[in-house]
């Protein structure tokens, strides 16, 4: 067994059920939106990390690289690019389900582009592009891993809670992610004479 760091995620899933009523504002000028229909592993586990590393993104890292480009190659998956003129600054990851659902499985902006006001037009622009075939029903989920206003950003959106579940999370140590103390397991505190923790953060949450 490699050594793992546990973490204590909980997250909640959501879905929305109409287009938004109102089209998404456009872009600032200079910045686009393109298709990338057939990123690398190479290219992909790069934008990845440099996306997901703040926030515990892991799992794709794991994957051998004949499995993560199988699964890039799969029917129905897309990944777009988030561009400022020709840097790239954000990308989204779609995937078609059974029954004519959407999946938006990863969404994100490099570490640049974040706190530059664009991260909730371009999560509009997102959903307009999901919407435009007319899927069933479109789904998304966030974590407490996630960056502190990716919830407020996808409600904003249109998205609706349609549950929140606790996970738990044995990241390999070679990944080099570092851990947030909010999300690790509360240590056991000494125990007191009747046998139950004396400790007083069993309330305390991720």
């Amino acid at each position: 067994m490699e050594p793992t760091t546990r973490a204590i995620v909980d997250v909640t899933f959501m879905e929305m059920l109409h287009p938004p009523a109102k089209p998404a504002p456009p872009l600032p000028a200079g910045w686009s939106i393109t298709h990338e229909p057939h990123p690398s592993v190479a290219f992909y586990r790069d934008l990845y990390d440099r996306v997901g590393r703040d926030y515990c993104w892991w799992m794709r890292q794991v994957m051998s690289d004949k499995d993560l480009a199988a699964l890039l190659a799969e029917p129905g998956r897309r990944v777009y690019l988030l561009r400022e003129g020709q840097y790239l600054r954000g990308f989204f990851e779609l995937e078609t389900l059974p029954w004519n659902i959407v999946n938006l499985a990863y969404f994100g902006l490099l570490p640049d582009a974040i706190g530059r006001s664009i991260g909730s037009t371009f999560l509009s622009n997102v959903v307009d592009i999901i919407w435009a075939p007319h899927p069933l029903r479109v789904t998304v989920n966030t974590c407490s891993a996630d960056h502190p206003r990716a919830l407020p950003a996808y409600l904003k959106a249109g998205f609706e809670i349609t549950a929140v579940v606790r996970e738990i999370w044995d990241i390999p140590n070679r990944l080099g992610l570092t851990i947030p103390e909010r999300l690790r397991p509360i240590p056991p505190g000494p125990v007191s004479g009747n046998g139950t923790s004396s400790h007083g953060n069993e309330g305390r949450r991720p």
